[in-house]
């Protein structure tokens, strides 16, 4: 022991500072690691730089789709797995996530067949047979979507540690997603959206002279 003792007094200067600057940096690389250590980055003034090369014009698509409603949906998803013969504090994850999003109903005009269009000769009275509104795709605000609360085992708390593994997120994302599609089947998206298009039209044919106009939806 009296050796030993000798040994450590007897530790250059430089070693000893040596040793403590290494022992520093194993600490703050566990911190950032473990997130334990929050604010470390405006500590040592931590800059975000966006290299990102330019966004590259791939088409240009000619939309004939009158946009005549939006609904805003909100959603509160709650995945769990869990693993046979384990209880979940060793192998499982739960994630409570809280997803909002849009989608749009539209009618699209660009179906319109000529027949479906009919004018008298005094150009005072129309009728226009229109496609039924369809819904657009489900687009999720990342602005207003967040997760609430994640709960993880230890065997899955390990393996964060190594890799950094999306899937728990993309999973509850597109759960909200077919959530706020099927939530939108179910409210009334299409019938305001026709309903929307049909005054739309009245609105610009009465302004150019029509004073009848029949506006009728279906195949």
């Amino acid at each position: 022991m009296t050796t030993s003792i000798k040994a450590v007094r007897r530790m250059p200067v430089w070693a000893k500072v040596l040793s403590a600057v290494v022992l520093v940096f194993v600490l703050l690389l566990a911190g950032l690691r473990l997130a334990v250590l929050p604010g470390l980055g405006d500590i040592f003034g931590e800059e975000t730089n966006d290299r990102s090369g330019p966004a590259l014009l791939e088409s240009i698509q000619d939309m004939s789709r009158y946009e005549a409603a939006s609904g805003n949906f909100q959603i509160v998803v709650d995945l769990e797995k869990d693993t046979k013969y384990l209880p979940d504090a060793i192998k499982g994850t739960r994630v409570l996530y809280v997803g909002a999003g849009t989608v749009d109903s539209y009618v699209d005009l660009g179906k319109i067949a000529k027949d479906d269009v009919t004018v008298n000769e005094d150009r005072t009275t129309a009728t226009l047979r229109l496609p039924h509104a369809a819904l657009g795709k489900p687009s999720l605000n990342p602005d207003r979507s967040y997760a609430v609360s994640k709960q993880r085992g230890i065997f899955d708390r390990i393996t964060d540690l190594f890799s950094d593994n999306p899937n728990d997120e993309q999973a509850v994302q597109k759960l909200a997603v077919r959530h706020i599609g099927d939530a939108a089947k179910e409210s009334g998206l299409t019938a305001r959206a026709e309903e929307n298009t049909t005054s739309m039209l009245k609105g610009l044919l009465a302004s150019l002279g029509f004073t009848t106009v029949t506006v009728t939806y279906g195949t």
